[in-house]
Order: structure tokens, then sequence, then C-alpha cells
């Protein structure tokens, strides 16, 4: 009987908080890799990025790797977070940026102010269509989700705003949730993960559908 790899997520660690992230998948039983070079990602089965700022992402990824991962996020599971959020947008405002176009929301960056003006809030984790659970949400310099498209799944609101929100294998936050001591958000990013690599072997399909 042929024996079954685990599963390794990556955190991109090229800026932001990237070790909350790995602390919080450890401590739900992930192995985690920190992905610092863009070869590495041909070493995990899921990705998360972080906060911090999206146009630092780009520079940091250079062409290079800004082709690399937009690859990775076409076929592979991947979670971003407040400036990674920004990054899987199909479309960013407040400026305009180029993206990785793994989701389909528009987004609004800084929506909610300045870094003094971050909180502490609680929202809803929408557990199914009847049932919803509090949960604390810290908001920092976050951006807001303003436009989602047709097959975009709401995950999670704070007041009438979706915040946590999923495409196929792709999820993107708007907050961080690494950095609150609930798990649920980085639980409900590996359950997708290991749903996407049960599945039947690699078809190659994008989000949509598409080869």
């Amino acid at each position: 009987m042929k024996h079954k790899r685990s599963m390794k997520i990556g955190v991109l660690a090229l800026q932001g908080d990237f070790d909350a992230h790995r602390k919080r998948l450890e401590e739900l039983g992930a192995e985690v890799l920190l992905v610092k070079k863009p070869e590495q990602l041909d070493l995990i089965d899921g990705l998360v990025i972080p906060g911090g700022e999206s146009g630092t992402f780009l520079k940091l990824l250079g062409e290079a790797g800004f082709e690399k991962l937009k690859e990775f996020v076409r076929v592979k599971p991947t979670f971003g977070t407040c400036a990674g959020a920004i990054l899987l947008a199909n479309e960013v405002a407040n400026p305009s940026q180029a993206g990785l176009g793994a989701i389909d929301i528009t987004i609004r960056r800084n929506a909610y102010g300045r870094q003094i003006d971050s909180s502490i809030r609680e929202g809803q984790l929408l557990l199914s269509k009847l049932e919803s659970s509090p949960i604390e949400m810290v908001f920092i310099r976050a951006p807001k989700i303003e436009r989602l498209g047709p097959e975009v799944e709401v995950m999670a609101t704070e007041g009438s705003d979706p915040v946590v929100v999923r495409q196929g294998h792709t999820m993107a936050a708007t907050f961080h949730p690494e950095l609150s001591d609930d798990t649920r958000v980085h639980g409900a990013f590996l359950n997708m993960c290991r749903e996407w690599n049960n599945r039947a072997p690699n078809t190659g399909r994008d989000n949509n559908g598409r080869h």
C-alpha cells in the first residue's frame, strides 16, 4: 500500500506577521513551510498570504515571483488576509492595483481608515445558511469588500459587510484572524485544503473551471 504524503501548508514570509499564521496553523496540526523563494511554492499543498502592504508584496515578489504565485493560486488552495486579500482580488480600488485575479470581488484598500483607526470587533462566522457564531475580528488598516461575484460564498460578516469569502479553492479575509485566539478561520482553510487535495488527480482547472 502506497504511503500517503502529509499535507504541507506554506505561509508567504516576505513581510507582515507571517509567524503568527504559522503558529495558528501548527496549533491545528498542520505542517508549515515559510515561503521566501518562488521555487518553494512547488513544495506545498496550500498557501497563506498574510497582511502587510500589498504594493510592497508586489515589489518583493518581482515579476518572476508574481507569475509563479499567479500560477500557484490558479490551481492550489490559497488564503489571503488583509493585504493578501487585496492581492487575490479581481479588482482593487483606492488606488487601483494589479493583482492575482483569483477571486471575483472588488476590494477597497484602507476602507476602515489609517493604522490609528484599527479596532477589535465582534462579527459572525456563518456556520450554515441558518446558523452563525460570534467571532472576534482584528481590523488593521483593513480593506472592504464592495462587490461579490455570483460564485463567491460569504463565510463571515461584520455588520452587513462580508469579511471572509470563498470562491472554489480561494479564501480571503479583510481582518487578521492570526491575531485572535480563535482558530476557526484557519481551520476552515485547512478543511478546504483537505477537500481540494483529496479530490481526483489535478485536472488543471482554475476556480472558474477553465483549463
